[in-house]
């Protein structure tokens, strides 16, 4: 019984770290821009496609291939961005927030569609010449695919962090982000920042996207599950934090692993009672700052 809890909040620690990083592009776009883009389960969702058919086609390999997927996503987030979230930047903030979701309901449908259209409603993995192997410590069982994954997504997370402390330009996101009125008298571009954030918001979920295709699968439906677990991580760990997108996406990971455990079957019912008690706790979040 011990190495069967210990094997299981290690699948949740490993499944938690990939949970936080598809949340943390999420984050990054809300955080900044204030559009709650529903549809970025469906951004994740092409990239696990793009991933498979790079290592399916050209025989790349997905861990190699990550940097393509992304750039892939880069280009169709910054499609999406121009046509039709670009529209909603002069609006209040309420607005923006209803407009958004409604936009990004639908485009997520529309990417939905298209993908079974193109590709069949069948679940896509990438099997790899590795990806069976594992190793054992202290009688856990570790597989190379998901502990590779594991450390992949604290580099993004922490490529990030150092991105938005220490260079120019994550400084005036950061700016934009807290007040965007007082950033555009400091000479920033503020519509040039939105852009780039969504963008970068695209290419992380490009990133999770491929991680996810070589640890699990992917399907066309996918989409609505991950927006879902991002948006749980998101509120729970605080918006705009990135730190507690990581926190909050190993505590979602490793509770619902221990629960299916012992209740199986209502392991997600559990990570969304621990995600309301939080906010019943710290509304603002783990990490949040309250606001005045």
């Amino acid at each position: 019984m011990p190495t069967t809890v210990a094997q299981s909040l290690v699948s949740g620690i490993l499944v938690g770290a990939l949970y936080g990083l598809a949340a943390v592009g999420l984050s990054l776009v809300f955080g900044v821009t204030k559009i709650l883009n529903v549809a970025h389960g469906e951004l994740l969702m092409l990239g696990g496609y793009a991933s498979f058919w790079l290592f399916t086609l050209l025989g790349v390999d997905p861990f190699g291939g990550i940097p393509l997927s992304m750039f892939a996503l880069v280009l169709i987030g910054l499609i999406m961005y121009q046509l039709f979230f670009s529209r909603l930047i002069k609006l209040p903030t309420e607005d923006k927030i209803r407009n958004s979701l409604l936009i990004g309901f639908g485009l997520g449908l529309i990417l939905q569609n298209i993908a079974l259209r193109l590709w069949t409603a069948d679940n896509r993995g990438i099997t790899t010449a590795y990806a069976g192997a594992t190793f054992t410590v202290l009688g856990v069982r570790l597989p190379y695919v998901r502990v590779a994954s594991l450390v992949i997504a604290f580099v993004f997370l922490l490529a990030l962090q150092l991105f938005l402390r220490r260079t120019y330009i994550g400084k005036a996101i950061r700016a934009t982000a807290q007040d965007w009125e007082a950033a555009t008298l400091m000479g920033i571009n503020v519509h040039g920042i939105y852009r780039l954030s969504f963008v970068l918001g695209a290419a992380l979920a490009g990133a999770a996207g491929t991680l996810v295709a070589v640890g699990y699968s992917v399907e066309p439906v996918m989409g609505m599950h991950w927006t879902l677990k991002s948006l749980i991580v998101l509120v729970m760990g605080g918006i705009g934090s990135i730190a507690g997108t990581l926190v909050g996406g190993l505590i979602l990971g490793v509770t619902e692993s221990a629960a299916a455990i012992w209740i199986s079957n209502y392991r997600h019912v559990i990570g969304l009672a621990i995600f309301i008690l939080v906010l019943l706790i710290r509304p603002q979040g783990l990490f949040g700052a309250k606001e005045g």
